[in-house]
């Protein structure tokens, strides 16, 4: 299970940049070397926050600034906060609409700004603001016809795929790869981000029959690739090489992470692979190269989601965790690990995630690999609740002392 399974779940740029100019410097926890202790915040279908659609503006940032307070709590540095889960916007976007997971209508205004509130009343507590981006996802439905008539999706039919319940934008298609490039760089240039997030989708995960149609857009651009899935994994690249590169020009303080599913290819598939078992394989099934992108150095910092515990056999936290270290090695890419605290505690859950003491094992386990720069976990509202006390355990220790400055 990944958090996948969670998910089943216009101001000018001036003005912007004038906004984020009232923030406190940025944390800048990663350039510092100190290491990674964060969360994720989880907007889509209000799986963290909002707690439902609908809230005043005033409950919203209550609840906003508990999950900062939080952190600071815990000991913790970083909050990732996903503002755009569905095409949409969790500030003044020029590009795209008012998140319906505010106030329950797409394109109604909430009434304040909770990206902007979020950058600076994190950088108030030492804290630092990922933001975090679903690239392709345009609606947990499949009707355009309950988009806001105004949503770029409805303008341009011909860049959505239906696929899995779900409506996509295409990424064979350049003038989509630009467009959302451009939407998320609407929030880089009004604020200062410590990062642009993104996490493991990509093209969908497969859908037992049930086929993306990209007819048209690989007979259009995939002249000269030996098969469709070259061709696919050149458009994700693409976009990846070329976001990048923006967020650095546009503003070099902030910093590219991704955060995949955890496996890359299993090593009966490629003997570069993990010793792995897994179902899914992002290089395979969602067309996303994620070795390559940090051997490469194209982004910042890596966060693959190792949703497993300690001796699983399809897919073993002590074996992956070695992979990606040696992934890492002589990139400069920071690695960090996505560790599953919403697993800690569940009944449904192997013998070994009813142990409060599985996640500690985890951090203490990656101290023994020089790559690893922190942990990130998932979720916020888990964070809170420590069904088990797992993060409490994480806590006490390993987290013996804040984080700061």
């Amino acid at each position: 299970m990944s958090r996948r399974a969670f998910t089943m779940a216009a101001a000018s740029v001036a003005a912007g940049l004038a906004m984020a100019g009232d923030a406190a410097a940025l944390p800048s926890a990663g350039h510092r070397g100190r290491e990674m202790r964060g969360m994720w915040v989880a907007t889509v279908v209000n799986i963290d926050w909002p707690s439902k659609p609908g809230l005043s503006a005033k409950d919203q940032r209550a609840e906003l600034i508990a999950y900062l307070d939080e952190a600071v709590r815990r000991r913790l540095n970083a909050v990732v906060l996903q503002v755009r889960p569905t095409a949409d916007a969790f500030w003044p976007s020029r590009y795209e609409p008012w998140s319906e997971w505010l106030t329950g209508t797409q394109g109604k205004d909430p009434g304040w700004d909770p990206l902007g509130t979020a950058v600076r009343e994190a950088h108030r507590r030492g804290l630092e603001l990922h933001a975090w981006f679903n690239p392709f996802r345009i609606a947990m439905h499949t009707d355009p016809t309950r988009l806001v008539p105004t949503h770029p999706a409805r303008l341009h039919p011909e860049w959505v795929v239906p696929y899995g319940g779900k409506l996509y934008y295409n990424p064979g298609l350049p003038e989509v790869r630009r467009f959302m490039q451009d939407a998320m760089l609407d929030a880089v240039r009004r604020y200062r981000l410590d990062a642009v997030h993104w996490d493991d989708y990509f093209y969908p995960y497969p859908v037992a029959g049930q086929t993306f149609d990209d007819d048209d857009a690989f007979a259009r651009y995939g002249g000269g690739f030996p098969d469709r899935a070259s061709w696919r994994r050149d458009n994700i690249d693409r976009l990846v090489r070329e976001m990048g590169r923006r967020i650095h020009r546009i503003r070099p303080g902030t910093q590219f992470g991704i955060s995949p599913f955890g496996v890359w290819r299993n090593i009966a598939t490629d003997p570069t692979g993990s010793d792995t078992r897994a179902g899914v394989q992002t290089y395979d099934d969602l067309y996303a190269d994620t070795r390559g992108w940090v051997r490469k150095g194209w982004i910042d910092y890596i966060c693959p989601q190792l949703y497993w515990n300690i001796g699983l056999a399809a897919a073993d936290y002590a074996k992956l965790v070695p992979w990606w270290d040696e992934v890492a090695r002589g990139t400069g890419v920071r690695l960090y690990v996505g560790e599953a605290l919403y697993k800690a505690g569940d009944p449904a859950q192997p013998a070994p995630w009813q142990d409060p003491a599985e996640l500690s094992r985890h951090l203490t386990y990656a101290k023994d690999f020089p790559r690893v720069r922190g942990h990130v976990f998932y979720s916020a509202k888990h964070v809170v609740a420590d069904r088990i006390g797992a993060m409490q355990r994480v806590v006490d220790d390993h987290y013996t002392y804040r984080a700061g400055g």
